[in-house]
């Protein structure tokens, strides 16, 4: 059974920077996506980044230049270093771990907020 732990939030200033950090056990990651999403209030849950095993990542346009995903895999964590923070990324950020090449959803974390706020 998939588990993923968020942890990293909190309150920034704008142009501030935060770092996220994700847990997953439970399986074999090297066959998963492991990647961010984020939900804002009143907004739909939006894909952030992403990253396979061999190292592609994807990025929405949104965050290009300002956050870097990166991969540990011997301790299978998942990181959103995310720099230069503005308000429009405040957001619950949740973590995914997804079979590549698979349509289903994946698995969730329970996310962590993270608030950008002068």
């Amino acid at each position: 059974q998939v588990q993923l732990v968020e942890s990293g939030g909190g309150l920034v200033q704008p142009g501030g920077s935060l770092s996220l950090s994700c847990a997953a056990s439970g399986s074999d990651f090297r066959f998963y996506v492991l990647g961010w999403y984020r939900q804002a209030p009143g907004k739909q849950c939006e894909f952030v980044a992403s990253m396979t095993h061999e190292g592609g990542r994807d990025y929405a346009d949104s965050v290009k230049g300002r956050f870097t995903i990166s991969r540990d895999s011997p301790k299978n964590t998942v990181n959103l270093q995310m720099n230069n923070l503005k308000p429009e990324d405040t957001a619950f950020y949740y973590c995914n771990a997804k079979l590549q090449f698979s349509t289903a959803p994946g698995e969730w974390g329970q996310g962590t907020q993270v608030t950008v706020s002068s």
